[in-house]
């Protein structure tokens, strides 16, 4: 008989040794992402799901107080549905009012579930998981929160020239030779240029740069750009080739993935993001690159405006949430 257990944290790699086809967490990614409760749910010593929930630095919501619930994977409906109900009884026991998920713990982390596959395989660095898991979701009480897609320009050569730079504004390329020193400088661009994002949370400088050092070795400089106006950093684009594309075709990638782009609020709505994509998009043009994936973006966000019209929607995310008992 399955059996839901949760697990002490931080948690020593004995306590997670299950048999099975899933994997369970890491020791140490659950010490580094600091989950306040972690459920694995087990039948004949074989892990059959798993779940984290976070409760304490959960991203904000207006009008809720938000929990987390992510980690998660599954084998099976039961044994999804008894980890996300556990989690859910944890995250109400700790006066949460609305589960949001899948989420590790934020929007820096994985979230969100492929909810409607297209025809294209996954990129590099996009979430992916098994077709019944958002059926799962919402057979345990999960409605959609929040929506996502990703755009696919299949023939950059139809991209006109970008427009010049208005006075004061300059674009350069990132320098591989101070990666880390312009890490740094992004780190402080995001942090401005996302905090009105929506369920954004503040991030530790270290935490970031734990996420964007491993891109040392991957980086094409030309690619990522940054913008200063009068002299000052206002903004950056962050791109990288997909490899994933690269390793199925035997060659170059052809695509160009742009991930992330953030804007300073002082220069929000002058036009300096879609500088940012235009002049990106032309410098992989220049590289051979022939396609490029606008990713995961929320459905209602401003990236989406400066996305071109040319663009066709080749997938889409939904973050889902359900209404925790007592409130």
């Amino acid at each position: 008989m399955a059996e839901v257990i949760r697990v002490a944290l931080p948690a020593e790699p004995e306590a997670l040794a299950f048999a099975g086809d899933l994997t369970a967490v890491p020791p140490e990614q659950l010490d580094r992402h600091r989950p306040d409760a972690h459920f694995v749910c087990v039948e004949n010593g074989e892990l059959r799901a798993r779940c984290s929930v976070w409760w304490r630095d959960a991203p904000p919501l207006a009008g809720e107080k938000l929990g987390a619930v992510g980690h998660f994977a599954a084998a099976d409906e039961g044994s999804a549905r008894a980890v996300l109900d556990a989690a859910a009884a944890a995250l109400a026991g700790a006066g949460c009012t609305l589960a949001a998920g899948p989420m590790d713990g934020n929007t820096w982390r994985s979230y969100r579930l492929v909810t409607d596959f297209g025809a294209d395989p996954p990129f590099l660095l996009e979430p992916w998981n098994p077709l019944e898991w958002p059926l799962w979701f919402e057979a345990a009480g999960f409605v959609p929160l929040a929506r996502y897609h990703s755009l696919l320009f299949a023939d950059l050569s139809r991209d006109p020239a970008p427009k010049p730079l208005p006075a004061g504004v300059r674009l350069r390329a990132l320098d591989p030779a101070r990666f880390d020193d312009e890490l740094k400088l992004i780190f402080r661009l995001s942090v401005a240029g996302f905090a009105r994002n929506y369920l954004y949370t503040p991030l530790a400088e270290a935490d970031f740069l734990s996420q964007y050092l491993p891109f040392r070795e991957r980086i094409v400089p030309e690619v990522n750009l940054i913008a200063e106006v009068d002299g000052e950093p206002a903004g950056f684009i962050f791109c990288y080739p997909d490899l994933l594309e690269a390793q199925r075709l035997g060659a170059a990638p052809r695509t160009l993935v742009l991930k992330s782009l953030a804007v300073l609020p002082a220069m929000q709505g002058h036009g300096l993001g879609g500088l940012l994509v235009a002049h990106a998009r032309a410098a992989g043009r220049a590289l051979g690159y022939s396609r490029a994936i606008h990713a995961l973006m929320l459905d209602e966000n401003v990236s989406t405006k400066i996305s071109r019209a040319s663009g066709q929607v080749m997938r889409r995310y939904t973050l889902f949430a359900r209404r925790l008992a007592g409130a």
